[in-house]
């Protein structure tokens, strides 16, 4: 990916008008970058992470033609990470993620990821060490993203939406 052009989304929670802006990390994920970027524009129903701690995501079928593999990977992503997690309904369709609608086995989902503040590790109770491909950083408006996604987490997400589009 050597002289790539840098590219750049917004990340937004539309309800509550906060935006942030975001540079793809091209050149640690490049085949992660090029599914994304390909499907933009995404936007879904926000969750607020449960296990994960300061993490805010919208879950959508797959988009890419072949499931990009894990690259950039981590378990212990820090403010302003973006990741991309799939999974099969399998490791989602337990009622203590309170999805309102029905995850079976046989399906895939592709999680995509902001995380907004410290201290996360990606472990899950029910299937153990969820590592994620860090595909993209914050780079301007973290602050009010975060105040934003508290504020998520204290008064509920439902009725919010998390998108993602080119810059």
């Amino acid at each position: 990916m050597e002289g790539m052009a840098d590219r750049y989304i917004e990340v937004s929670l539309v309800t509550r008008g906060i935006t942030c802006t975001a540079r793809l990390l091209d050149e640690r994920a490049p085949i992660t970058c090029a599914a994304v970027w390909d499907a933009l524009p995404l936007a879904g129903d926000v969750y607020h992470a449960k296990y994960a701690r300061n993490e805010i995501y919208a879950l959508f079928p797959p988009f890419a033609t072949t499931e990009p593999p894990l690259e950039n990977p981590t378990v212990t992503p820090i403010p302003g990470d973006l990741c991309y997690f799939a999974f099969a309904g399998a490791e989602l369709g337990t009622k203590a993620y309170g999805y309102d609608r029905e995850v079976r086995p046989g399906t895939t989902l592709v999680d995509l990821a902001l995380f907004y503040e410290r201290n996360n590790l990606l472990l899950n109770g029910d299937v153990g060490w969820i590592p994620g491909t860090v595909w993209g950083e914050i780079i301007d408006g973290l602050g009010p993203m975060a105040e934003a996604c508290n504020d998520l987490w204290r008064t509920g997400a439902a009725g919010e939406t998390l998108s993602f589009r080119r810059a």
